[in-house]
């Protein structure tokens, strides 16, 4: 039931999925204002029903350095070789301004005037979007507040058994688990859709919110080793806090894996001269079954289960082991460690396998 997506940097893969990871809606409804993205560092993909997305993922993973495409009537051409016409409104599918690209401009022009648009490059296009990004979220979380929420909400409570939030990656994920495992029985797309922004937008927030002494993270903390923001995964949250100079200075992490990597060796990502083993003051990591907060030089971690954090295969914290036998044993992992047992190698072996 529980699917998982690898996101950062380093090894963002495809987005095979047919909704859009951002605001859950089907790609092949959208597929005229829809783009994908081929990133640089690793000639990998992602596939989005706007723009807009494709921005959400330069700002929340740093992917900078992508080279988009976008869809004309047939094909996905080169954005830069094409013309586009904005703003397209859809407010049926998530309210966000869009756009149509073609290849002829002619064709845009004529397109643009009978929609009471403009005709821009995809430059300017860029520009516009960014800039307009954050009102487009006030604007879909309103609309969301009057319809799509208290309709998912209802359907929720009545037609669906116990769904953690959590256990997804992406909204897009999530919904693709409603679609294609049932988990609340057959539904048409507009309740689907209603159900799954109430589940990662409300529900999936009032979840973490019920989790006492949880790692606390800012909404601007981002992973040292990845760039990614730790908010975003709060059940995976992983923090080392230092003392320097009678100031305190706290590191969050998007996972056990990645604190381990800056553990080992912090000069490899970036510069934190009080970054060193007496400074450290604690170390807290994120109890895989109830969510809070334990002390990681005590906890039992499990490796190659088969379940993923953010960056794939994860060291997973239990707070005791036989919480942690436990899980091994349903998940399928291979291993449990303590803290001591954990060496430099490990988190990157990881990343292979």
């Amino acid at each position: 039931m529980k699917t998982f997506l690898i996101l950062c940097l380093s090894t963002l893969v495809l987005y095979a999925s047919s909704w859009d990871p951002y605001t859950g809606t089907s790609i092949d409804t959208y597929k005229e204002s829809s783009f994908r993205a081929f990133f640089k560092t690793n000639g990998t993909q992602r596939h989005y029903s706007s723009l807009y997305s494709l921005l959400k993922d330069e700002h929340n993973y740093g992917t900078q350095g992508f080279e988009a495409y976008a869809y004309d009537t047939q094909h996905y051409e080169k954005a830069p070789s094409l013309f586009f016409v904005y703003p397209l409104r859809d407010v049926r599918a998530f309210g966000v301004h869009t756009s149509k690209a073609f290849i002829s401009r002619e064709r845009a022009l004529a397109y643009a005037k009978e929609h009471k648009a403009e005709v821009m490059d995809f430059e300017t296009l860029l520009h516009v979007t960014r800039e307009r990004m954050a009102k487009d979220e006030v604007l879909m979380h309103t609309r969301f507040k009057k319809r799509a929420y208290p309709m998912g909400k209802r359907i929720y409570e009545k037609r669906c058994s116990a769904i953690e939030p959590m256990d997804f990656m992406e909204l897009g994920d999530l919904k693709e688990a409603l679609d294609t495992e049932l988990l609340c029985g057959i539904l048409d797309e507009e309740r689907m859709h209603a159900l799954a922004l109430y589940l990662w937008h409300v529900k999936r927030k009032g979840d973490l919110g019920e989790v006492e002494g949880k790692v606390e993270v800012s909404e601007d903390e981002k992973c040292p080793v990845c760039g990614m923001f730790v908010y975003k995964y709060p059940k995976w949250a992983a923090q080392i806090t230092f003392k320097h100079e009678a100031h305190e200075h706290r590191l969050s992490f998007d996972g056990v894996k990645d604190m381990m990597k800056f553990y080992f060796n912090p000069s490899k990502w970036g510069n934190y001269p009080y970054a060193t083993p007496q400074n450290i003051v604690k170390i807290l990591v994120s109890d895989y079954y109830s969510g809070k907060g334990i002390d990681g030089r005590t906890a039992f971690y499990v490796i190659r289960s088969d379940i993923y954090g953010p960056m794939g295969h994860e060291l997973i914290p239990f707070e005791s082991e036989e919480e942690a036998k436990t899980f091994l044993k349903e998940h399928r992992g291979t291993q449990i460690l303590s803290f001591d047992k954990i060496d430099e190698s490990l988190p990157y072996a990881l990343d292979v396998n």
